[in-house]
């Protein structure tokens, strides 16, 4: 079994800034799980413990999709959280799509999957980057005070050109993620 999902890699340019927010939201000593800044991307679709034999398929099946859509236009801005601001759980930075290319390709991998087995996703996909995951209250006030001056950073713009498939394997120091395949943006 393969624990498997699609991604969009970030730049390292990008990432290096998002380190160094995530730095000064350290600051805080809040109780949260920081994700390693080489480790952050933008999830797809998380498609679990799959069976090695169906990664073929699952190139296949968005393949012809992969072909007709073009590098997607993306602009890294402003620092949130889920469920909100003031009670957070998961820490993000935000992913501006202006003509929404990238939530449309997202809904039509989620077509093309759910016709090879895989369910489509309950909730709506609101892209973003995980910073971090609240582990308990501990120094929410602080947190919640350094990312207020965060919610506008902007963090820069890339063309996102490739769909990477991963394998995560999960290990007490932290997942580690290995690229099985890369899967080009061709449309003009």
């Amino acid at each position: 079994m393969i624990r498997s999902f699609l991604a969009i890699e970030i730049p390292r340019t990008i990432l290096k800034k998002i380190e160094e927010v995530q730095e000064d939201l350290r600051l805080s000593r809040a109780d949260v799980r920081w994700v390693s800044p080489e480790k952050i991307h933008l999830t797809l679709k998380f498609f679990g413990n799959i069976d090695e034999p169906r990664i073929e398929p699952i190139i296949q099946s968005i393949d012809g999709l992969t072909r007709v859509t073009s590098p997607i236009p993306l602009k890294v801005r402003g620092v949130g959280a889920f469920p909100h601001l003031k009670n957070p759980r998961v820490i993000w930075v935000g992913l501006m799509d202006e003509k929404a290319a990238l939530i449309d390709l997202q809904k039509q991998l989620e077509r093309e999957l759910e016709k090879i087995g895989f369910e489509s996703e309950d909730r709506a996909f609101h892209p973003h980057l995980t910073l971090g995951r609240m582990k308990s209250s501990k120094g929410k006030e602080g947190l919640v005070g350094r990312m207020e001056r965060h919610q506008e950073e902007e963090f820069g713009d890339f063309q996102a050109e490739r769909i990477i498939l991963f394998k995560s394997d999960l290990r007490p120091t932290g997942p580690i993620y290995t690229a099985l395949r890369e899967i080009r943006l061709e449309g003009k």
